[in-house]
């Protein structure tokens, strides 16, 4: 339960509409609690009237009159409760949702390559929807409750002291429930929620990869998988049902038990004279509100477990340090940065992995320099160049960013001017202008040149030669990851979007693997007009893409074995020149 501490400055901020809150339960109990009261003193006039013969008609309007009212007035603060303590709950949502997204915005790539999306999903829905149950019912009924109890015991006492006493026996097993089935409640709650974090992520990669499962007939294998899954949190859900509902129904019992007490002992006592009718009337009436408190007792318990158990979850993922991040180190000062790029005896080794996947890498790279980074397969050139936006920290040496520590630039200035187009194109399920125009700020597009210069950009990229045929050209909304796209056209919208925010220093990591050599060599040959002055990176496995590079350098097992011009590598004959060789082969091969 002491995860729900950290609600409190969610709380606090909506402090006075919660107190106005708790005044309307406060109000509504007051106008309900004198009900019973009303109806035992007019139960007693018409039982007097009867003996007498002598009813008065008037007085009982007048006692109906007054209960409606008050039912009414009750009523009116019981909506204005509603209306502010279970509408803060879903402001408290909007904040706490909007907080995790932003959070999980900042934590490192390391994280996501541990965590499943679709368990960041369940956190995002499920765990938090809990957690808005604690701040809506979860305020409102235990207010509520706790008001009632105070008001009907003390009205109850007032009537008989010795008959409410009677009447709580049953109390202290309430409270003894309430305690082992919360402590299960919370057990079994953590339980479903991990099972729908893995639901959610079989759902997720399922709907990603539908490509590869259709292509490899998958389906029926996939279908079974998944209701496996299903099927346990299914159970799961059982076995919380069961706690849950023997601690809805005991609730019940014990409350019932309460009436049986009364109408046995108070029967008694009407017998012998000692109360009137009115007066066990009314305390059955007050034994009535009771019921509702004493279930909702339990219903609240139920919550709060469920909810301090998703507020933990969340405070896991809320409390996880982003690996890369600005320090007091961090100059806030630097505003821009020219683009020149040093690496200095650099080691990189991944998290629990004890061989580094860079060793002793030095390399400068002046501004304005177009590079070119090549080598076999897993030799290190992605990790190399993931260093350069921080989207991994060196683990020994240091990376100089116009002769400053790459650590000391503040991360949005460094990545504001990089333009990166990995591997893996992403597009956005958008228009094809809103993709391209991603990578720049709102309140600079105008600056950018609006759009022409998302026209620009494709000129430069060449997906300005497809859009033509798009359907509402520019404005033509791509599926989801930019299926309606072939891989060369995402990967020049990839590269339009890169080079649509001016960079000081773009990133092609193997960005043209999917174009044509005629298209690569347009694109190449606007890129150097664009990069003029700028730095710019460039990995690929095409000999064609990169023989035209300022420089170019070989990597192999993480380090850097070749370094010189395309002539300079053909001519030492190294593995540049033996990868150059292949190539022409299969070039050859292709024209026979």
């Amino acid at each position: 339960m002491k995860s729900l501490l950290r609600l409190l400055p969610y709380l606090k901020k909506y402090k006075r509409t919660l107190l106005w809150g708790l005044l309307t339960v406060m109000m509504s109990n007051i106008f309900t609690v004198f009900q019973p009261r009303i109806v035992g003193v007019a139960i007693d006039k018409l039982k007097a009237g009867l003996e007498t013969r002598s009813i008065d008609g008037t007085s009982l309007l007048i006692y109906a009159v007054v209960l409606i009212a008050l039912n009414l007035i009750a009523g009116i603060f019981t909506y204005l409760t509603r209306q502010t303590i279970i509408v803060v709950s879903r402001h408290i949502e909007f904040d706490l949702r909007n907080d995790f997204l932003k959070h999980i915005q900042k934590l490192s790539l390391s994280y996501y390559q541990n965590t499943p999306t679709g368990d960041l999903m369940a956190h995002a829905t499920n765990d938090i929807g809990s957690v808005r149950n604690v701040v809506g019912p979860g305020i409102m009924y235990p207010s509520d409750t706790i008001m009632t109890l105070s008001m009907v015991l003390v009205m109850m006492f007032l009537t008989n002291w010795q008959l409410t006493l009677y009447a709580l026996i049953p109390m202290p097993l309430v409270s003894y429930a309430v305690y082992k089935l919360g402590k299960q409640i919370h057990k079994k709650f953590e339980e479903r929620q991990e099972q729908f974090s893995i639901l959610t992520t079989r759902a997720q990669e399922n709907l990603s990869g539908i490509r590869i499962v259709k292509a490899y007939v998958r389906e029926a294998y996939e279908i079974d998988r998944f209701k496996k899954l299903s099927f346990k949190y299914l159970k799961k859900n059982l076995v919380l049902a069961k706690i849950q509902a023997i601690l809805w129904h005991l609730m019940f019992l014990l409350v019932g038990s309460s009436l049986v007490i009364t109408v046995y002992v108070g029967g008694l006592k009407v017998i012998n004279g000692e109360i009137s009718i009115g007066t066990l009337t009314a305390f059955f009436g007050y034994l009535t509100l009771l019921i509702w408190p004493m279930i909702a007792f339990g219903w609240v318990t139920n919550l709060l477990q469920q909810g301090a158990a998703s507020m933990g979850r969340l405070i896991k993922i809320m409390d996880t340090e982003p690996d890369i991040q600005d320090t007091n180190k961090t100059d806030n000062l630097i505003k821009e940065i020219k683009g020149s790029i040093e690496f200095r005896n650099v080691f990189f080794a991944h998290k629990n992995v004890d061989t580094p996947t860079l060793k002793n890498v030095n390399l400068k790279i002046p501004r304005g320099m177009s590079l070119a980074i090549v080598g076999y397969t897993g030799s290190g050139k992605s990790t190399l160049i993931n260093l350069i936006p921080r989207l991994y920290d060196v683990t020994a040496g240091e990376l100089l960013i116009d002769g400053i520590n790459v650590k000391k630039i503040p991360l949005e200035v460094l990545r504001l001017n990089i333009g990166y187009v990995q591997q893996e194109t992403f597009l956005f399920s958008d228009t094809l202008a809103e993709n391209i125009s991603y990578g720049t700020e709102l309140e600079s597009l105008s600056a950018s040149g609006g759009m022409d210069g998302i026209l620009n950009a494709a000129d430069v990229s060449q997906i300005s030669k497809d859009v033509k045929d798009f359907p509402k050209e520019f404005d033509t909304m791509l599926g989801e990851r930019g299926i309606t796209l072939s891989g060369g056209q995402k990967q020049r919208t990839s590269i339009a979007r890169a080079v649509m925010r001016n960079p000081k220093i773009l990133i092609l990591d193997d960005a043209l693997s999917a174009v044509d050599t005629y298209t690569e060599e347009e694109i190449l040959k606007r890129l150097r007009n664009v990069m003029k002055d700028r730095t710019s990176i460039i990995i690929s496995h095409r000999i064609s893409t990169v023989k035209n590079a300022d420089m170019i350098v070989v990597l192999d097992n993480g380090e850097i074995v070749e370094r010189g011009t395309h002539d300079e590598l053909v001519a030492i004959s190294g593995i540049y020149a033996d990868l150059y060789e292949k190539q022409l082969l299969e070039e050859e091969l292709e024209h026979l």
